[in-house]
């Protein structure tokens, strides 16, 4: 097993750290980082701020005036060997007289996917790769995901009761959890690109689907699962301000034999429009489906201490008829949100 210094890793930490500034403006690109360090010592500490802006090298690079003369340089994923919308990061390090490049993980884009390492090897500068590569792909996961299966990372969202009921047999469901819970909601869809529902939570409930903020945040892509084609009211709030709207459904996204929307489709064309991250917030039919069709890849769950009872509706409309067929969840992470407790969890 490949071993590195404390210096290191304490180095490539730090870009790790940065990197994470750009989450709510890089949109397709993923979130980089990048650190030089000479004599021990940082010089200069750059990342990704805006899809289509400077990448983490250049920023980085920029503040020594390209002189990286003897500096070694620790980046997230791998510089793009491409010129795209801005100039190839691995010949911007050549450049800049760099001895060594740290990289903590190849980028699966397959426009680099290694080429960036090798420009930089056969230009003679020293390349050591996997140093914190599990952080970095848990930093880039919807992207990684995007790149290497053509589809986004989703998250599934529930508020429950604790005895697993999300709404009323009547569709109410205002309001289970508390106000803290339901700030950490905002948050949660201020780091994904497109929030995902069904026709009918948006004609019951009339959502705005919008992100509820004091940092003048973009709001996520609405996108609407209408296996009904039954969503034509432009009164509905999804229509009434500024955020963007896609509604999906006959008539541009593939139908099953049953008639019912393709799941797997639809989300392919989120990718397919650069969208790395899809927060699900959706009724029991739309979240059975997913679940049945192997398409959520974490939940996050927001369970408050309340009761609702045995006709109130499910968190999902999944029918399981014995415990064989039972569905384990792998939890990561449990806390209280004021009064409600969040559970993030993946399906084994």
């Amino acid at each position: 097993m490949q071993t590195f210094s404390i210096n290191d890793t304490e180095a490539m930490s730090i870009a790790l750290r940065v990197a994470k500034l750009g989450r709510h403006g890089v949109k397709a690109n993923p979130m980089v980082g990048c650190v030089i360090v000479r004599d021990r010592k940082i010089i200069a500490k750059g990342y990704h701020h805006l899809f289509g802006d400077n990448h983490a090298e250049v920023n980085a690079l920029n503040q020594i005036k390209y002189n990286a003369k003897d500096a070694i340089i620790y980046v997230t994923l791998e510089p793009c060997s491409h010129i795209g919308k801005t100039a190839s990061c691995a010949q911007e390090i050549i450049n800049s007289g760099a001895k060594k490049v740290f990289i903590a993980t190849l980028d699966p884009n397959p426009l680099v996917n290694g080429e960036g390492a090798r420009m930089l090897e056969n230009a003679g500068i020293e390349v050591d790769v996997g140093l914190l590569e599990s952080e970095a792909l848990e930093l880039n996961r919807g992207f990684i995901r995007r790149m290497s299966t053509g589809m986004p990372f989703v998250t599934c969202k529930i508020a429950m009761s604790i005895d697993g009921k999300t709404s009323m047999t009547s569709g109410e469901s205002k309001w289970i959890t508390g106000e803290p819970a339901r700030l950490d909601v905002q948050r949660l869809r201020a780091v994904n690109q497109a929030i995902l529902t069904g026709s009918g939570s948006v004609l019951l409930d009339n959502p705005n689907l919008t992100v509820r903020s004091d940092d003048n945040l973009s709001n996520p892509l609405r996108v609407i699962i209408d296996s009904k084609n039954q969503i034509n009211d432009k009164s509905l709030n999804i229509f009434s301000d500024d955020a963007q709207t896609l509604i999906l459904n006959h008539d541009n996204t593939k139908t099953l034999k049953s008639g019912k929307l393709d799941l797997h489709d639809a989300l392919r064309q989120l990718a397919d429009k650069g969208l790395n991250y899809v927060l699900l917030e959706a009724g029991p039919g739309l979240v059975g489906a997913m679940i049945k069709s192997n398409l959520i890849n974490e939940f996050v769950i927001y369970c408050a201490p309340i009761l609702m009872g045995g006709s109130a509706n499910s968190m999902n409309n999944l029918t399981l008829e014995t415990m064989a067929d039972k569905i384990n969840l792998s939890i990561s992470e449990i806390r209280m949100v004021g009064d409600d407790i969040k559970i993030t969890a993946t399906i084994k």
